[in-house]
């Protein structure tokens, strides 16, 4: 079903998408609105006037009121939501609350609790251990029987445009420790999950009960300083190289618009424990481009990972952690077999040996990436997630 929208029916954001996310306009408050085409449609004032039940949360500066909701509240307002944007008769309450997309600032869509992030592509894993361990096998030993993962540091997951200043920290230098700017700055093209209903602490998440609890899905990277994540991960894993910044897309983009998107993942084997194996282990049919000065120099599918979004969830709170509305996971880099699929600069340039595009290996002061999402929509045609841009900044 096409939008009556100017400029949205056919578009990447028709009415089968409608992705969430927090804008504000000049002398305004920040507060909850839905992309269709290139407008923001302003929730507040339309939820208000038809007096929806939960019509507040739209006025709130951040969406974690509306995904405490629950998965009945997100189907019945999308379902509300389509109608609004497709039927002609909504059109007089509607046509005033569109706002045109250069008219605003996109702020952080939700308030992030926690962040995990994942290993989750088998390309990606293999990849690093053919370069930081050439001569034993890729893969550790636990890699196909769990969903690798370590926690992260939500304070500094920021919003698409968001400028990264190049982190200092400590490296393995010739005669011992150094400390100075990274010197080998990358990124990793990820997907992230933003959790909607959350959960008591001692309870866990099944596979199968993935869609009760995620809301939608961002694009994510994942900003790595090899040469500190290098220095410092063993034996407690990334720290200060992962911590100083984690961009995320301004819009959020409901698992309800995925509904054609769903594939089996390439296969598992050995067949994983029994409570990663029941439920939905269905992979996504999301396609990545990775912008670097304009220039597309990868194009990684996320089709192609090993562990699935559910199974991600459910190892994260098998354990009884508890997990709360804006709370975000994320799958790792994104990468498939090809050399031209791989989703971080480490890998296309295979630890910096061999430069790639125009003689590139890792990011230098001024560089924009741009990570760009599209997947099949339920209107026949194909949908984009928000994108993400940030660009690199000294050292302060």
């Amino acid at each position: 079903m096409s939008s009556w929208v100017e400029g949205a029916a056919g578009s990447a954001y028709d009415a089968d998408n409608l992705p969430y996310g927090v804008f504000v306009r000049e002398g305004e408050e920040p507060r909850v609105g839905v992309r269709i085409g290139d407008f923001v449609l302003d929730l507040a004032p339309i939820a208000a006037a038809e007096m929806l039940d939960v019509h507040a949360v739209f006025g709130e500066p951040t969406l974690n009121e509306f995904l405490a909701q629950g998965r009945p509240v997100w189907d019945s307002v999308r379902t509300w939501l389509v109608g609004l944007v497709s039927d002609e008769t909504e059109r007089d309450l509607v046509e005033p609350n569109l706002v045109p997309l250069d008219e605003v600032e996109l702020r952080m869509p939700f308030a992030v609790g926690d962040y995990v992030d994942f290993y989750a592509s088998l390309d990606h894993a293999s990849n690093v251990g053919r370069i930081f361990r050439p001569d034993a096998e890729p893969l550790l030993p636990n890699w196909r029987h769990l969903p690798v993962g370590y926690h992260g540091r939500g304070g500094t997951v920021v919003p698409s445009g968001t400028p990264v200043v190049r982190p200092s920290g400590q490296r393995k230098g010739d005669d011992g420790p150094e400390f100075g700017p990274s010197t080998r700055l990358d990124i990793e093209a990820e997907l992230g999950f933003v959790v909607g209903t959350g959960t008591t602490l001692g309870d866990s998440v099944t596979a199968d009960a993935f869609a009760d609890h995620v809301f939608g899905v961002v694009g994510l990277n994942d900003w790595s300083a090899r040469d500190i994540q290098a220095w410092e991960y063993v034996p407690l894993g990334p720290f200060l190289g992962k911590s100083f910044a984690t961009t995320v897309s301004a819009w959020v983009t409901p698992l309800a618009a995925f509904h054609h998107a769903w594939v089996d993942l390439p296969g598992q084997e050995p067949e994983p424990l029994p409570y990663l194996a029941p439920g939905d282990t269905s992979g996504l049919d999301i396609d990545v481009e990775v912008v670097l000065n304009g220039e597309v120099v990868s194009r990684p599918p996320y089709s192609a990972m090993y562990w699935s979004p559910a199974q991600m969830l459910a190892h994260l709170t098998v354990n009884g952690a508890s997990i709360r509305p804006g709370d975000l996971f994320a799958s790792g880099t994104i990468s498939g077999p090809a050399p031209e699929q791989r989703g971080s600069f480490l890998e296309l340039s295979w630890g910096g040996t061999e430069p790639f595009g125009d003689g590139r290996t890792f990011l230098e002061d001024g560089d924009e990436v741009v990570l760009r999402y599209t997947a099949p929509g339920t209107g026949g045609g194909r949908i984009a997630l928000g994108e993400v841009r940030g660009r690199i900044e000294p050292a302060r």
